[in-house]
């Protein structure tokens, strides 16, 4: 915008109309205005301030106005408001001559735009007329081509069934005689197309003979068919004539590795039985199924030089190669299939097929060969398991192969359910030879421990009978290495089944099979032994009534007969522990076995409703003859402890210990040397109890011992009479036996022994204290009686008459 000069200068104020284009800003229009006016204004108000502050120092009034240019402003607002009608009237001048040129250019744009509709309606008609036209003509041009293409196409089968008519009277026109025929059919370069019409003939001529065969016997008519029979077996004749050529050049294509002949053979010979015999006749004349040389190299890579039944190991090895090797030869023949036929899925699946049948059942026929389960193979010769070995590696081995086989290409052939199939017979009968063979290897390692046994029994031939006695039953024991050695068998067994048995329920039934084996063979293990160890009890026992004498002997024979108790005595403790190590390896093999059945053979059984359940129940029934067994050693166990506890009392402890002279000295407060020995004895005997046993069965044999120990030293001390300074002594017994007894943890043994130290007192006591001795005991008065007439006064006090006056009831 241009600027605008005072009206002082007398210059026109003239408004363009440019100033309003564009981006308009009134503030810039009103600026432009008055800024020539205002700034003049505010210099002349400075001015005239401060003069009139530098002359009148006082309060007056100026007659000078505050805004003297408001006069030009208004003259400027004036003119240019003017000015604005102006141009107002200006662009309205204009708007209304556009108008007028918008309204004059837009009918005519109308009648344009009109003019273009009617043209453009014109050409779609015109269009839509040329569519409708080639379409018609296309039509018809498509119609005359299928005429066309038809008549050609029946030109063409009339010709070719003029030739075929042609070529078919040839071939019946005498029977055998191929000598007339066409060219076609003996010309080598044109053999496809004469197989194809000898193919397309014969198939003609026995569909004919079929429909009037049909015909005649419908019509009664017997000659209807008459005149084809011999274009028949013309054809057949010249195709088999034909076929037998082809191989014979695919044959020859074949040495010399002409795989683009061999193709084109193969090509024509697919239009023969859809060339079955071209494929079978590749495979029959592969090397691997002809050369014998290759099937004894078979044998002899699995079974070695001498053909013998060699180590599973070996065998695993061997067919591991072999099988190896048959794979390459297949992968190799498989690219010279693709190569050449045109359906090579079929004959990769006859190939594949003739392998297992031909070359794998020849060489499992000579590895597995089931032994005899009446006469059961030695077991120097490997036995029933080293077949089962054998078989599983031979099973496991050739099912590596079909998977193999079936990565090279085997068609839709099955063949892991074929080589699964080479197996059938074997697998039927696996269960029984399964648990043969853990028979067989149960007894061959009990006839191991027997001759073991044997030879350390010869060995020790120079020792005492005694002594001989327990070495032979501490080589006896039962060994938890052994029963380890049944399970070790057993889980073999467990993996040969899961192997074999592709069905749950079978593996389920087959793995109960097995693993009750297991049952017998540990349940009867484990009786046997602890039968043994007894054997010495009883042989201990036998030796100490064997040395029972009466009162009235010699001295020199009662000092033999006390030797021969004291060696009887060593043989009773030596057999207890004996039997005590038995029941501790038994607990160990049944805990074994029930870690066994619950880490591996539980989860084989849930498939089959009842089977966990009855496996658990039969297995508590197998433990049930050890348990037996066990239950009877340990009371024999308890016999032979108190017989010697019997011994050594009866040896040991002296009439005059318990009925000491009043003389005045010190009491002598130890127990006595019966107790002493019989107490060091226990300890020494029933280490092997705490070691041996566990959890309530050490708590009823500690408890049964404990009180059959009350019963023997209550009979032991009424052979005693017992004064006050013996009675003391007795307690002192009582106490240390006490003690001792207290690590049974059983409390009603201890009960026993506190009740024996109340009786104790009976001896200790004055007579005219008696009376109030057992008032809080009164179930003890019974034996306090019997104990009151053990007292050295029991006459002299006449206690009998003051007990029967105080207790009546027990007299």
């Amino acid at each position: 915008m241009r600027e605008f000069k005072s009206v002082t200068a007398s210059s026109p104020l003239i408004l363009d109309i440019d100033d309003f284009k564009g981006e308009f800003s009134f503030d810039s229009l009103f600026g432009n205005l008055v800024n020539d006016l205002l700034p003049s204004f505010r210099d002349s108000s400075e001015d005239s301030s401060s003069k009139y502050n530098a002359t009148q120092p006082g309060l007056s009034i100026s007659t000078t106005p505050l805004f003297p240019e408001v006069d030009n402003l208004v003259s400027l607002f004036n003119d240019s408001c003017q000015e604005l009608l102006q141009l107002r009237n200006q662009i309205d001048g204009r708007l209304l001559n556009l108008k007028k040129d918008v309204t004059v250019q837009d009918s005519r744009h109308r009648k344009t735009l009109a003019e273009l509709e009617k043209g453009v309606d014109g050409l779609f008609d015109s269009f839509a007329r040329l569519d409708t036209r080639i379409s018609s003509v296309g039509q018809t041009a498509a119609k005359i081509g299928d005429h066309l293409q038809s008549a050609d196409a029946q030109r063409e089968t009339a010709s070719q069934t003029i030739d075929l008519i042609k070529y078919l009277m040839e071939f019946n026109s005498s029977p055998g005689d191929l000598m007339e025929l066409s060219p076609l059919f003996s010309d080598d370069s044109r053999v496809a197309e004469a197989a194809s019409v000898a193919q397309k003939l014969r198939s003609f001529a026995e569909e004919d003979i079929g429909r009037q065969g049909l015909a005649s016997s419908v019509k009664g008519n017997a000659a209807a068919s008459r005149g084809l029979e011999v274009a028949v077996a013309n054809l057949q004749e010249y195709c088999n004539e034909l076929e037998n050529r082809l191989l014979a050049r695919f044959d020859a294509a074949s040495q010399k590795r002409e795989l683009t002949t061999m193709a084109e053979c193969a090509k024509i010979l697919s239009q023969f039985n859809r060339g079955t015999s071209a494929m079978q006749h590749y495979v029959a004349t592969r090397p691997m199924f002809i050369d014998v040389e290759i099937m004894n190299a078979d044998t002899r890579l699995v079974l070695g030089e001498q053909a013998v039944q060699a180590s599973p190991s070996d065998v695993a090895r061997g067919l591991s190669s072999l099988y190896r090797e048959i794979t390459d030869t297949v992968r190799k023949e498989a690219a010279t299939i693709m190569a050449v036929f045109p359906s090579p899925n079929e004959v990769m699946s006859i190939l594949v097929q003739r392998v297992l049948e031909q070359r794998i059942t020849a060489l499992l026929d000579k590895l597995l060969v089931k032994p005899s389960l009446v006469t059961l193979p030695s077991m120097e010769e490997g036995g029933i398991l080293l077949y089962l070995r054998v078989l599983a590696v031979a099973y496991e081995k050739t099912q590596e192969l079909a998977r193999g086989l079936r990565a090279v290409g085997c068609g839709d052939l099955d063949v892991e359910g074929l080589a699964e199939s080479l197996f059938l017979s074997h697998k039927d009968e696996y269960p029984e030879y399964e648990q043969t063979s853990l028979t067989q290897l149960y007894r061959a390692k009990m006839e191991e421990l027997r001759a073991e046994n044997q030879q350390i029994s010869d060995s020790s031939g120079t020792i005492g009978h005694s002594k001989g006695a327990s070495v032979a039953s501490s080589q006896q024991q039962i060994s938890v290495t052994v029963v380890t050695e049944f399970v070790r068998w057993n889980e073999e067994a467990i993996l040969r089944c899961n192997l074999f048995s592709s069905q749950p329920t079978t593996l389920a039934t087959n793995v109960k099979a097995v693993f009750t084996c297991l049952l017998d063979q540990v349940s009867q293990y484990i009786a046997d032994g602890l039968e043994r160890a007894r054997d010495s009890l009883t042989e201990a026992a036998s030796l100490r009534e064997r040395f029972v004498l009466g009162t009235s002997v010699s001295r020199r024979v009662a000092a033999a007969a006390a030797s021969a108790a004291e060696a009887a005595a060593a043989a009773g403790e030596s057999s207890f522990r004996s039997f005590m190590v038995s029941v501790q390896r038994s607990g160990s093999s049944v805990a074994i076995i029930q870690q066994y059945f619950a880490n591996s053979i539980s989860r084989l059984l849930l498939p089959v409703d009842g089977a966990h359940a009855a496996s658990c129940e039969e297995m508590a029934t197998a433990m049930s003859s050890a348990e037996a067994a066990a239950y009877r050693g340990l009371q024999q166990c308890i016999e032979t402890v108190m017989a010697e506890v019997e011994r050594l009392l009866s040896a040991e402890q002296k009439a005059t210990e318990y009925r000491l002279p009043d003389d005045g000295i010190v009491p002598d407060h130890r127990p006595t040397s019966a107790c002493t020995r019989v107490v060091a004895y226990l300890s020494r005997v029933l280490e092997s109890a705490f070691t041996a046993l566990e959890g309530l069965n050490k708590q009823a044999f500690l408890t049964e011992l404990g009180n059959r120990l009350h019963k023997v030293l209550l009979n032991h001390w009424q052979k005693f009479t017992f004064n006050p300074s013996g009675g003391l002594r007795l307690k002192r017994d009582i106490t240390e036996y006490g003690e001792f007894v207290r690590s049974f943890n059983a409390p009603s043994v201890d009960e026993k022994f506190e009740l024996l130290g109340i009786l104790a007192n009976v001896f200790i006591v004055a007579p005219e204290s008696l009376a109030t001795l057992f008032e809080g005991t009164p179930s003890i008065r019974k034996d306090a009686q019997r104990f009151i007439q053990l007292r050295e006064d029991y006459k002299s006090a006449k206690l009998a008459a003051k007990l029967s006056s105080l207790w009546p009831s027990s007299s």
